[in-house]
């Protein structure tokens, strides 16, 4: 099952994921599927956007829970947005390729804001967090060229 998971993440990355630098998905401009980034670092949990309270940022649209939030965003964007363009920071790593995250599969390490594919994924990645970082920061750069 994990070799299907594995081949499944590469195969739909491939074909499914233009290199965009900010992950929205298919029929959305929706950075973080609508979650409010800021709140992973106020309130340590995903916390669902409101549309009342949008930015745009690299060419998705980014929503927050509260108006606090969205200036607290706009003032340092680079602090709050997810790593890798909030694509799946094991995909980035293990596969070197693009896969969707779920906003619900989150970490912060050393201050930054982290999102995986499922659980299973993640589980994967927190396993050896430091390598997985070290590799996905060598493997972004030439992804998003």
């Amino acid at each position: 099952m994990k070799k299907i998971i594995a081949f499944a993440l590469f195969f739909v990355s491939q074909i499914g994921y233009s290199a965009d630098l900010i992950s929205t998905g298919y029929f959305s401009n929706k950075a973080v599927s609508g979650y409010d980034t800021v709140a992973y670092f106020t309130e340590g949990k995903p916390v669902k956007g409101d549309s009342k309270y949008k930015t745009k940022y690299q060419g998705a649209n980014w929503y927050f829970s509260s108006q606090a939030n969205l200036d607290i965003f706009v003032a340092e964007p680079e602090k709050y947005a997810p790593q890798y363009g909030g694509y799946c920071a094991w995909a980035i790593s293990a596969n070197n390729a693009f896969a969707s995250s779920d906003p619900k599969q989150w970490a912060i390490v050393d201050g930054k804001l982290y999102l995986n594919y499922n659980q299973d994924v993640k589980n994967k990645w927190d396993a050896d967090r430091a390598s997985h970082i070290s590799q996905a920061d060598k493997n972004w750069p030439a992804l998003i060229k």
